[in-house]
């Protein structure tokens, strides 16, 4: 049997480690994950948690954890080389280092990336509120969000004053896609709106976040990918193409990337894979092209008709099916033109007791795939939101009247 070499570390010299990760529990708070590098860590243990500015504050180790496949065991010590988890240091925070009491020298820090997208998280108050979900109120959606962010550290969570909605950050749309995902598994109804890219000013410029991206693609598929980001504002750093595969790296704004997935998924027809992390920020590179469609919004509540929907999907491409649940301010499709569309997909189809020759048409609707999280926050618009609740993916407007949208945006 072979077995993994213990790390090469001392377990003579001064106690000193550095979480690289943060987790909480509700008994003992927030514990911090890392390597011990050098030292013997005991429970008890006075310690000091210094900072790369050379600040340093108190601490006491109260619980030590290690890992034994996937549990995890209380230990009285542990030695160099082990990865724990550790409580007691209520602020201990990534990249610190808890040192033994008269260490002075840290490890070198960790960098975290800065937050590079946004979205609103809302109260759901849609007609359909509280059908679905448990987890409903703004004081139950503050307290999982201040729970993430214990542990989450790239997330940074702010209260909209006077409303019932919160500014989340995040590094990029997954980082947030997943956390709404783990909420609304977890009970929560909420409102999204389309994520914002994060500016900065820098030396008086306005700066955008800056992606490293790599793609990996059959090489028939190269130039529609360099076309699509191009368009995009993207910059092509490097490619090489070996055995039909070519692998393309650009520089790309952030806000170039926001709904690209989607069409990179069917432009290389599920074949290409797509790499991006944040790398800078760089002087704003000007106005990228967006949504070019208006959406189909429902004109009244009730549920959908195949008869309806057999009219309506010749004017664009739907997103729900027959017998579903709508609500006026609902949007149910994408149009085929530049301009919103109010249509009612309620509607079914008059009956007589007259039969008639070609009268009773074949109704064949075209398959509809549900929308997942990602498609529809790639999807709405800057006057629309992703309702979210345990069993629903829904897309409406923020105004839901179709007159006070137009008092609102008079020039929409």
């Amino acid at each position: 049997m072979q077995h993994v070499k213990v790390a090469d570390s001392d377990t003579s010299a001064p106690l000193r480690m550095q979480p690289s990760s943060l987790a909480y529990d509700d008994y003992v708070g927030r514990m911090g994950i890392g390597r011990i590098y050098e030292g013997t860590m005991k429970v008890g243990q006075q310690v000091s948690v210094l900072k790369s500015d050379g600040s340093a504050r108190n601490g006491k180790i109260t619980k030590i954890f290690i890992a034994e496949g996937l549990k995890k065991k209380e230990v009285q010590e542990a030695s160099a080389g082990e990865i724990v988890t550790v409580a007691g240091i209520d602020d201990i925070y990534v990249g610190e280092t808890v040192a033994e009491k008269g260490v002075t020298d840290p490890l070198p820090a960790i960098s975290i990336d800065p937050p590079t997208i946004s979205m609103s998280f809302l109260v759901n108050n849609s007609p359909f509120a509280g059908k679905e979900g448990s987890q409903l109120t703004t004081r139950q959606i503050r307290t999982r969000l201040e729970r993430e962010r214990e542990t989450n550290v790239g997330l940074h969570v702010e209260i909209i004053e006077g409303t019932d909605s919160f500014r989340v950050s995040g590094r990029g749309e997954l980082h947030l896609s997943v956390l709404i995902e783990s909420m609304r598994r977890e009970g929560f109804e909420l409102q999204v709106s389309r994520p914002e890219v994060i500016f900065q000013e820098i030396d008086g410029v306005v700066c955008e976040p800056i992606e490293h991206v790599i793609i990996d693609v059959p090489e028939e598929f190269s130039g529609t990918v360099i076309n699509l980001l191009s368009q995009r504002k993207g910059e092509m750093q490097d490619m090489k193409t070996e055995d039909g595969q070519s692998r393309i790296e650009f520089l790309v704004p952030t806000r170039g990337l926001l709904g690209f997935r989607g069409d990179f998924i069917i432009e290389t027809k599920g074949e290409g894979i797509l790499n991006h992390s944040f790398l800078k920020f760089e002087e704003e590179k000007g106005e990228i092209p967006g949504r070019t469609r208006g959406s189909m919004i429902s004109m009244v509540n009730g549920e959908t008709m195949a008869f309806s929907l057999w009219n309506l999907q010749d004017r664009g491409i739907l997103f729900i099916g027959a017998q579903t649940s709508v609500y006026i301010g609902m949007i149910i499709g994408e149009s085929a033109k530049a301009d919103d569309m109010m249509v009612n997909p309620t509607k079914n189809k008059k009956l007589t007791n007259v039969r008639a020759s070609g009268t009773d048409e074949a109704m064949n609707l075209t398959p509809v795939q549900p929308m997942t999280l990602e498609q529809a926050l790639e999807y709405i618009g800057d006057d629309e939101l992703v309702e979210v609740t345990p069993k629903s993916i829904r897309l409406r407007k923020k105004i839901l009247d179709e007159v006070e949208r137009k008092r609102a945006n008079p020039k929409g």
